[in-house]
């Protein structure tokens, strides 16, 4: 079964309580190596999803995601805003007139969405960022197609994926960001973007459990 419009606009409001019952988790993990606003951002600037997600009722996945893009551009300070927002911006393109998602449609949604955050935040892999969960979350997708695997196990492989990438970003030293001024001290902490990033992951898989398969 396909990701529908209504698959989509569940697993964006799902995302939304998500980060609001872990926003003092995100800013814990953020007051460590950043600016302490990180979960504060994110349940602000999805809050303003939530409130537009009846108004897209209507809309195909690829508008769905372009007005998540445009949300968090204008609402969510520090970096998150932009990073985001660009990625669901091109996500948003890349599905453009979509009503419905297959294995491929979401590899390619990742893809996009990685490059999107790679050419905002001209940062790589290694770094303690987002993408240290994110694109091992894109790669476990690709090999899941592969194995043409159904669309719930890419989901769950992914966001385990995406998980595991979390963890390996505590013993990273933090070469871009806010994170980066401190040098070695940024050693032995999670980061918070990673974190979040893992989750809307994460919240995609656990909305598909038992409807994609």
């Amino acid at each position: 079964m396909p990701i529908t419009t209504e698959d989509t606009l569940r697993w964006l409001k799902q995302y939304a309580q998500v980060l609001h019952e872990q926003r003092d988790y995100l800013t814990q993990l953020d007051s460590a190596i950043g600016d302490a606003d990180h979960g504060f951002n994110m349940d602000r600037g999805f809050k303003a999803v939530s409130e537009k997600l009846a108004g897209m009722a209507g809309m195909d996945i690829g508008s769905i995601l372009k007005t998540v893009g445009t949300t968090l551009v204008s609402t969510v300070g520090g970096a998150s805003g932009p990073l985001y927002g660009t990625a669901f911006l091109r996500a948003g393109v890349a599905t453009s007139g979509k009503q419905e998602l297959y294995a491929a449609d979401v590899v390619n949604l990742l893809t996009v969405f990685v490059e999107g955050i790679k050419a905002r935040g001209k940062a790589q892999t290694g770094e303690k960022t987002m993408l240290d969960a994110l694109v091992p979350a894109l790669e476990a997708a690709k090999m899941a197609e592969a194995k043409k695997l159904d669309l719930a196990q890419l989901l769950r492989l992914s966001s385990a994926a995406a998980e595991e990438g979390v963890k390996q970003t505590i013993p990273m030293l933090a070469t871009k960001g806010r994170a980066s001024y401190l040098g070695e001290r940024s050693i032995g902490h999670q980061d918070p973007g990673a974190t979040s990033s893992w989750l809307l992951l994460k919240t995609l898989a656990d909305t598909g459990e038992g409807v994609f398969s």
